[in-house]
């Protein structure tokens, strides 16, 4: 009998200059390192959009985050009583959520678990709990590493047709390299585009 394992997905709104920090709004935890134009991705993208993002939470199996994106969505889906009850609250809500962290012992955030010192072990053995899918949202820092340990299935590029010139991006200034193939592309009305990949070993390069 084949051996099922969860498919880890990464969800990442970004610029067309690679950024992904302050993509809701000009909050203090978006300011790290002077970053001063927060909130590009509100209103961007049409109702299909919203409606795919939507329906990309709802599909989940669980969640992984970083430390600050946990803290962001449990302010923001976790706390107000209104978006408790909209579709994507409803999901982070109900379903189970890791974050990887060192300093998090306490979360206030319902069906959350704290992964431990050792990150790798950790998330293989969540994904080899069985079948559904693992989804990463934002989270960069992770989504990077999380790149180098070859542990990504599946990245879905949510491209926002705006340049920030500043802000953190999603891929290291000096990281492994990865070949990526094209699983499903698609524009909305406002020229958001959405774009799905799968990692595909190394590169090849131009010999001469």
């Amino acid at each position: 009998m084949e051996n099922k394992a969860m498919k880890l997905t990464t969800i990442t709104q970004l610029t067309l200059d690679g950024v992904t920090q302050g993509n809701g709004g000009p909050t203090s935890e978006d300011r790290e390192r002077g970053f001063e134009r927060g909130g590009w991705a509100r209103g961007a993208g049409d109702d299909t959009t919203r409606d795919h993002i939507a329906t990309t939470f709802q599909r989940a199996d669980a969640f992984l985050f970083g430390r600050r994106t946990y803290e962001i969505l449990l302010d923001f889906w976790g706390t107000i009583e209104d978006l408790k009850r909209h579709p994507i609250g409803m999901a982070l809500n109900s379903k189970p959520k890791y974050v990887a962290s060192r300093t998090l012992t306490e979360p206030e955030w319902a069906n959350t678990a704290v992964l431990g010192e050792d990150l790798f072990a950790a998330v293989t053995e969540l994904k080899a709990s069985g079948d559904g899918e693992l989804q990463v949202h934002g989270s960069s820092r992770l989504i990077q590493w999380l790149l180098e340990k070859d542990l990504v299935d599946e990245m879905e590029l949510i491209i926002v047709p705006v340049v920030l010139g500043q802000g953190a991006r999603l891929f290291a200034d000096s990281g492994r390299d990865v070949a990526m193939n094209l699983v499903d592309s698609r524009s909305d009305s406002k020229g958001v585009m959405i774009q799905t990949y799968r990692p595909a070993g190394r590169p090849d390069y131009a010999t001469f």
